[in-house]
């Protein structure tokens, strides 16, 4: 993987000293709140409800197990033990102090890692396919050229004030596993008729209160032009993007605004002033990037394992792990294997310090001492030897993490929503507990097959609700947890937004919701066919027909005390806060 140079260990290096005073002065007084703000957001620091949130970065999601332990460390000393990996492929820490961040980023130093750019109106973390570099469906190696992104986006002198946030999401695979198409930008790798290596672009996706899936704007960039063009499209939304309306600065706004003519239009007039400039990428650049993702040292290995195939004949746990959490691998022998963070009874994404450790421990073990945090919010051992599956399936189950459900209803996507975070109108973990709770019974979630349930706590998206096959929004009513159900979206190579069916529910209403989707899909689906197959033959009307034809009664357990007492938290004594962000 890729490793620090001495650039950006100076550069990490002067920012960890630079908050470490600031923090200082807003501790003494000398700075006050509305002064401190910004600076703390530079560094990835929010205030939530309870306490602050230090959001750390995982440039495209890829760790090493020093790293890893790293964050098992931070939970244990500064948090309260167990950390929340992100649809960004970050991870956040909820229950910080204030004087422990400079401390906290200080030790992220050692390993390589820090907060930049987690927050504000810049370029954020660059996301990526969790399987990059072994994928059997792969065309190019997107690592590359997302690691000479991050060294161009990191404190970019132009783009540090954007009208708003803006997010990257590279694929290089025939299969789009990053979610490109709602992405700000979207780069997929690709090769032309010639086998020349370029950029398919798209620009203004997005979720949020305004989703739309992105437009191509160019089908083929070459790779060394990628730099230049990025950033003729940035400086084209720079200029023009509104910074009047926060609900409108989105440059999926512009782009709609403009059309996409005119935008590409206005991209490539300015694209000819720097077009083979000095930003071009040359061959060199591009080799000495490349040459940090080392290829691991492979063996030559037989495809398949004899103990492996037994066992997987005589235990079904087993078996069914086999079948949802490993995935294929380019070199024979090997297996990718998904480390599933959404055990029942655990918010989706959460990881304690002590499975942090253990998963850092079965990377050192089994797959090259490295790891890959997924947009799912799961983890990834990526280079497994198919003869050491048992022995990692054991670790892993020990540890919870390996339950057998990647792609099925309880591998839920989930932001923290009003349990945790400012901006959510309501509880989104607690739902996600209360739906995991109804449905876990895996032989069931097998039989209904890959779907995709994702929950937000509000209209930000952050649980990437629009694209769930089945999307739940967290929405106020009256100061009532209400949700809003559509069925439909999609992530990858069909990307779509899903549709509302109707009007909201209640908390308490929301897993006989899901049961009944669920029942008409069953009625209704042919032979091997998905739910959002059979959402899109028959359409939404069967489904909100038989969601509304009797009155839902709500789950009395819901409403008691120990769903109450997950929205309330607990209180935290932190005198230097705003209440938002």
């Amino acid at each position: 993987m890729y490793r620090y140079d001495q650039f950006d260990h100076q550069i990490t290096a002067e920012r960890v000293a630079q908050f470490r005073d600031q923090v200082r002065r807003r501790l003494s007084g000398e700075l006050k709140e509305d002064e401190f703000r910004i600076l703390r957001l530079q560094n990835g620091l929010y205030m939530q409800i309870h306490a602050y949130m230090l959001r750390v970065a995982v440039p495209y999601g890829l760790i090493s197990a020093a790293q890893m332990r790293m964050f098992a460390s931070i939970a244990r000393k500064y948090d309260r033990g167990y950390g929340h990996f992100t649809t960004r492929q970050n991870i956040q820490f909820n229950w910080f102090k204030l004087q422990d961040a400079p401390e906290a980023l200080a030790d992220l130093a050692t390993v390589e890692m820090h907060a930049n750019q987690t927050s504000g109106n810049c370029i954020r973390n660059i996301t990526c396919d969790e399987f990059a570099g072994v994928a059997r469906d792969e065309i190019v190696d997107p690592r590359p050229y997302a690691e000479i992104l991050r060294q161009w986006s990191t404190f970019h002198p132009e783009f540090g004030y954007l009208p708003r946030k803006f997010k990257f999401a590279i694929s290089g695979a025939e299969h789009d596993r990053a979610a490109i198409a709602v992405h700000d930008i979207g780069l997929s790798v690709v090769k032309n008729a010639q086998g020349e290596v370029g950029f398919r672009v798209l620009v203004g996706g997005g979720l949020g209160r305004t989703p739309i899936v992105g437009t191509e704007i160019c089908d083929f960039v070459p790779w060394q032009h990628a730099i230049t063009y990025l950033e003729s499209i940035v400086r084209v939304y720079n200029e023009h993007g509104r910074r009047d309306n926060i609900y409108k600065a989105r440059i999926k706004i512009l782009v709609k605004a403009l059309g996409i003519e005119e935008f590409k239009r206005q991209v490539e007039a300015d694209w000819q002033f720097t077009k083979n400039g000095p930003c071009t990428i040359t061959e060199a650049e591009l080799n000495r990037v490349s040459a940090c993702f080392t290829v691991p040292a492979y063996e030559q290995l037989p495809e398949g394992d004899s103990a492996v195939e037994a066992l997987q004949r005589d235990n079904k746990a087993f078996a069914n792990w086999l079948q949802r959490n490993i995935k294929p691998h380019k070199v024979p022998g090997y297996a990718a294997v998904v480390l599933s963070l959404k055990k029942t009874g655990i918010a989706p994404g959460d990881a304690t310090a002590e499975q942090m450790d253990a998963a850092a421990e079965l990377a050192d073990r089994f797959s090259f001492g490295e790891l890959r945090i997924t947009h799912m919010q799961n983890l990834v051992l990526a280079d497994v030897r198919q003869s050491d599956l048992v022995a990692l399936w054991k670790a892993a189950d020990a540890m919870g993490m390996a339950t057998p459900n990647i792609g099925l209803l309880n591998d839920v996507i989930c932001c923290p929503g009003s349990d945790f975070c400012t901006l959510a109108n309501a509880r989104s973990i607690s739902l996600a507990k209360a739906i995991a709770e109804r449905f876990d019974n895996i032989d069931f979630q097998h039989d209904i097959g890959d779907i995709e349930l994702n929950i937000s706590g509000c209209i930000n998206a952050c649980g990437h609700h629009h694209i769930g096959h089945i999307g739940i929004l967290g929405v106020d009513k009256d100061g009532e947890d209400w949700y809003q159900v559509s069925i439909g979206g999609s992530q990858g190579n069909s990307a779509g937004v899903g549709k509302v069916i109707g009007s909201s529910f209640a908390f308490s209403q929301m897993p006989e919701v899901v049961a009944r989707l669920l029942e008409v899909y069953v009625r209704e689906r042919h032979a091997d066919e998905r739910f959002i197959d059979t959402v899109r033959r028959i359409g939404h009307g069967p489904f909100k027909e038989y969601v509304y034809a009797t009155p839902i009664a709500g789950d009395a357990k819901l409403d008691g005390a120990e769903y109450a007492s997950l929205e309330k938290g607990t209180p935290y004594d932190m005198p230097y806060y705003s209440r938002r962000f």
